[in-house]
């Protein structure tokens, strides 16, 4: 029997076998409607020599001892014994657009509870499993797989990415041969080098994406199999003895979000961002415009004092800021980051009178305000770290391990989750505060006497869930150093993701569209920093940094007080342009592209309004610059094509004075498809942004 689930433009096959594992026969592109396979997929292949007399295929779940010799969903055992696997009953039950299966070890005493849910909307395929201890002891387990999926056969390379703190979201491509590929994160967090997420390219044409929806230690895994397909697989990674499942306990697989698209890569980028923003719980239950916001710390970093802020808090209301956040050096004795991390009080010496007043202004300036956490760590040198030494994560005999000075608070300790959500919901109760900055500026390493790894990043989740009971107007922005940790996982408890420390304009390019490649525009924390960048001693010019960070959650990371009468003039007409564009840079759909000659663009809305933001990260080393063509449009429609930023380029064609204008260009949008858009002559560094809105219907034979 086959089970088929249909998306927009997906479907799912899953052959169901009585007593074994169900089979996976097919997930690519929409089949039409009663295509089935031709027979069951034993009595399709004939059996290979030097083979066990029944050939196992690549199923759902697939485990050793069934006779699989390739990558296994579960590594587990009893004290050395119920170390072989295998389906001796199996389930399935649909339930609307999701399959639910159920595999059941009854010699081992184990049972497995898999669903797989297509989005009929989205494309994006979630699946969930979940392993219960059935028998009567312990069950220490190594490796269990969140999803095992398939790869067509031709699958020809691997895109992933790597990094570090300040260069984060580096993609990296990998041909794939007969080779097992393997990453493995194990930091404890997401981390910098090592996201959970992959992309694969069929020979067709065909792009596939996997995300795991977990912030900590994680495997991603691709493996040729015989028939030509590749499996793969995602998971978290277990230290040893972090795993030991007592009579009766369930082990929950973090979610894998996977879709795949003939559309190519913007196509899978469309479904994820689809995907993503259905897991965001917003406060109220929708979202509101997403607040340009200020933050402190690369205008001020520890120097905090109540005038200066105020006066920061009033300039920012003039250029049309919304949102104010107050970063790192505000609570008890914290003039740098040697010292007081868990000591949430406001420091007497900086704010004598608390943070009141100063919250207190920034709302009466019509501003909101946020405040910087960093929960989960702790300076030795702290009032928390003297009180209570036993919930720091130590191991007994061996020199503790810092990273920026700090060492990590163990969550897994009820009281120090209990003195956490204390003090954060005493200041919360005291405060305006509509926004945390929720920070986290290390990676753990193996402490204690048993691996903590999981039940951290658990008690992180319930530690924000709680919080986001309590308080629920308040949003909370993640942030590990920048972009260590950004995922799904997280991005449930949460509502913008801080992409990196660095705010190079042009090092934020690739970032910015390796993070959309999996996440929405409008959780892309995105700021104007200043000149030359802190990360790397580069400047850039006010318009071409304010014009990066645009398309994402636009905010501005600078000391403007500083800023000339002219530069505070283009900043704030920078944040109005912002506010017009945001309804179509956050909600809508995005594409992105590469036009050569060192051009880079990406386009925001719909066919019906679209905004084109076209970047020259190089010199020119043409004589013309490239076109950029854009098949997402309408072919039937004339397009006004209208230049919106106030830059000008020293030679402009007639073309170009004609799209600066108010009424711009009409253009018929199966020529945009086909031969594209021309770019004006643009400098290194530099951005043309368009906007592109239908007129009519064009007539047959009309010319441009």
């Amino acid at each position: 029997m086959f089970h088929v689930l249909r998306g927009r433009a997906t479907s799912v096959v899953i052959e169901a076998r009585a007593g074994q594992a169900p089979a996976w026969r097919y997930w690519g592109p929409r089949l039409a409607d009663g295509a089935m396979p031709e027979a069951a997929i034993s009595d399709t292949q004939p059996l290979p020599s030097f083979s066990l007399d029944t050939d196992v295929p690549l199923t759902v779940f697939p485990l050793q001892g069934e006779g699989w010799f390739n990558q296994t969903a579960l590594l587990a055992h009893r004290s050395g014994s119920d170390h072989v696997q295998a389906v001796t009953a199996s389930q399935i039950e649909r339930r609307g657009d999701a399959l639910v299966i159920t595999l059941t070890d009854e010699i081992a005493h184990i049972r497995v509870e898999q669903t797989f849910a297509l989005d009929p909307d989205s494309d994006a395929l979630t699946c969930t499993s979940r392993l219960t201890n059935t028998g009567n002891t312990p069950l220490d387990v190594q490796w269990f797989a969140a999803a095992t999926l398939p790869l067509p056969a031709g699958t020809q390379a691997v895109r992933y990415f790597s990094g570090r703190h300040q260069g984060e979201f580096n993609e990296q491509v990998q041909t794939l041969t007969r080779s097992l590929w393997r990453r493995e994160n194990r930091r404890g967090l997401t981390s910098h080098d090592c996201p959970p997420t992959g992309f694969a390219e069929a020979s067709d044409g065909v792009h596939f994406g996997a995300h795991l929806a977990w912030s900590g230690n994680s495997v991603q895994q691709i493996e040729w199999l015989e028939d030509g397909r590749f499996l793969w697989q995602f998971g978290e990674w277990f230290a040893p003895g972090e795993v030991s499942l007592a009579p009766g306990e369930i082990l929950n697989a973090p979610d894998v979000i996977a879709t795949c698209s003939a559309a190519g890569r913007n196509g899978v980028m469309q479904n994820f961002h689809h995907a993503m923003r259905s897991r965001i719980t917003w406060p109220g239950g929708t979202m509101k415009p997403r607040p340009v916001q200020i933050n402190t710390w690369e205008g001020f970093y520890f120097k905090h004092d109540l005038a200066g802020m105020k006066a920061l808090a009033d300039e920012a209301a003039r250029l049309g800021i919304e949102r104010f956040v107050l970063d790192d050096g505000w609570f008890q004795g914290r003039d740098d980051d040697r010292t007081s991390l868990g000591d949430w009080w406001p420091d007497k010496t900086k704010y004598p009178d608390g943070l009141k007043p100063l919250a207190d202004h920034v709302v009466s300036r019509g501003l909101e305000f946020g405040l910087w956490f960093e929960p989960e760590m702790i300076n030795p040198d702290s009032d928390l770290a003297r009180a209570h030494p036993d919930w720091i994560q130590t191991s007994p005999g061996r020199p503790d391990m810092t990273a920026r000075n700090q060492l990590v608070l163990d969550l897994t300790k009820a009281g120090a989750t209990d003195y956490l959500f204390q003090a954060m919901s005493a200041l919360l109760k005291d405060l305006p505060v509509s926004y945390i900055k929720w920070d986290h500026n290390r990676d753990l390493v193996a402490r204690g006497p048993r691996p903590v790894f999981r039940r951290q990043v658990q008690a992180t989740y319930d530690l924000m869930a709680r919080l986001r009971t309590a308080f629920p107007d308040v949003e909370i922005e993640a942030c590990a150093g920048g972009g260590g940790r950004i995922d799904a996982g997280i991005l449930a408890h949460t509502h913008r993701f801080w992409t990196s420390d660095n705010l190079d304009a042009i090092s934020r390019l690739p970032m910015q569209r390796g993070f959309l490649s999996v996440f929405p525009p409008e959780v892309m924390g995105a700021h104007a920093g200043t000149a030359p960048a802190h990360g790397t001693r580069r400047t850039q010019s006010l318009d071409f940094r304010a014009a990066v960070a645009l398309p994402g959650h636009f905010g501005v990371e600078l000391d403007i007080l500083k800023l000339g009468d002219k530069d505070k003039a283009r900043l704030k007409d920078w944040i109005g342009l912002h506010k017009t564009l945001r309804p179509r840079l956050h909600q809508g759909s995005v594409w992105t592209g590469e036009a050569g000659d060192g051009v880079i663009w990406q386009a925001h809305g719909d066919a019906a309004s679209l905004v084109i933001f076209v970047y020259r990260v190089t010199p020119t080393l043409q004589r013309h610059a490239p076109s950029i063509r854009l098949p997402m449009l309408a072919h039937d429609a004339l397009y006004s094509v209208r230049r919106i930023d106030r830059t000008r380029t020293n030679k402009s064609s007639p073309f170009q004075e004609a799209v600066l204008s108010p009424e711009g260009h009409e253009i018929s949008g199966a020529w945009l498809a086909a031969s594209g858009l021309p770019l004006p002559q643009l400098m290194g560094e530099s951005v043309a942004i368009y906007e592109l809105a239908p007129r009519a219907s064009a007539p047959s034979g009309a010319s441009a």
